[in-house]
């Protein structure tokens, strides 16, 4: 088990990936991490846990929030909501056993909530058991209602406003709506490539790991994120959209089950755009999952994504030794 620890040019970023933001922006709104099993779907307030180590990454507090942060627990994982200072967490691996490699990991919650046991701490713990330096980013969230029954109505009134398919999110508003969560993940990566030396990480081999809405910030940041520059990235359950793939754009695995009820049944363009830029893409569509899974442990072959993504990145030779 891993230690709890806590510029190149710049590519401009292309004209359709505002389209390809404005198109997610519904869905990834929806896109809140639970699991598909049965489980204690009520949210109940918790004490802000301790999260050693954590590194404010500098971005500033989010304009306009109002609320203070806070964290419940939902389907035995905990989450957290009203995140307005950015912060990143590492997860180092024994040094002993380390690679080199690392993952910057992008829990998931539609940007009003954060997955950060299941789909961060969790991973993150796996990871450095593998011998990879893994960083939770804790990225800066949508502003919602501070006490919880508001919080609650809230997410309901979304979904119901959802439901009516309403019209289509601009697309100048959408990438505005994102750029907070873009300059949190250009942060991270420059906070791990400074301090690579004393985290034993390779600075070209820094990956990045998203989860539904943290998938799309991972696409975020290869179309958008300018100097962050992902080795590699890994799009768990988020979206298959079709984007414009730049012509370097890096290596994707991709996780997705096909009973998934957000994005499951919505093709596989985003495929079709890395293999039209002759880029590396592995995708592993599961039969059953649903949505959300993470780490949660399963009774369907979606819980092998995370062997099969640490098999994944050895193939492309990150975990070969420095």
């Amino acid at each position: 088990m891993g230690k709890f620890v806590a510029t190149k040019a710049k590519r401009r970023p292309r004209r359709p990936v505002r389209a390809h933001l404005a198109a997610l922006g519904l869905a990834a709104a929806l896109a809140l991490a639970a699991p598909a099993t049965a489980q204690d779907d009520r949210m109940v307030p918790i004490a802000i846990p301790a999260q050693p180590g954590a590194v404010a990454l500098g971005t500033g507090p989010l304009p306009g929030a109002t609320a203070p942060e806070t964290w419940h627990r939902q389907y035995g994982s905990a989450f957290a909501r009203n995140v307005t200072v950015a912060t990143l967490t590492p997860f180092l691996p024994d040094p002993a056993g380390a690679t080199g490699a690392a993952v910057i990991v992008a829990p998931g919650g539609g940007f009003r909530t954060l997955s950060m046991e299941n789909e961060g701490w969790d991973v993150a713990r796996a990871l450095a058991a593998r011998g990879v330096a893994a960083f939770v980013l804790k990225y800066r969230l949508n502003p919602t209602p501070g006490d919880m029954p508001a919080f609650e109505r809230s997410m309901a009134e979304m979904f119901s406003s959802a439901a009516t398919r309403g019209p289509r999110p601009d697309a100048g508003r959408m990438m505005a709506g994102l750029a907070p969560q873009i300059a949190d993940a250009r942060a991270a990566f420059a906070l791990v490539r400074r301090r690579a030396g004393e985290w034993r990480v390779d600075p070209d081999r820094i990956g990045m790991v998203g989860f539904s809405a943290g998938a799309m910030l991972a696409m975020a940041t290869v179309l958008g994120g300018e100097d962050a520059r992902p080795a590699f990235i890994g799009n768990i359950y988020g979206s298959l959209a079709p984007v414009d793939a730049p012509a370097d754009a890096p290596p994707m695995f991709v996780a997705l089950a096909a009973d998934d009820p957000l994005f499951g049944n919505g093709g596989f363009g985003l495929i079709d755009s890395w293999r039209g830029a002759g880029r590396p893409v592995e995708l592993h569509l599961y039969e059953q999952g649903g949505h959300g899974f993470g780490m949660y442990p399963k009774e369907t072959t979606s819980t092998g994504w995370f062997d099969a993504f640490v098999s994944w990145i050895r193939m492309h030779g990150m975990l070969a030794p420095a």
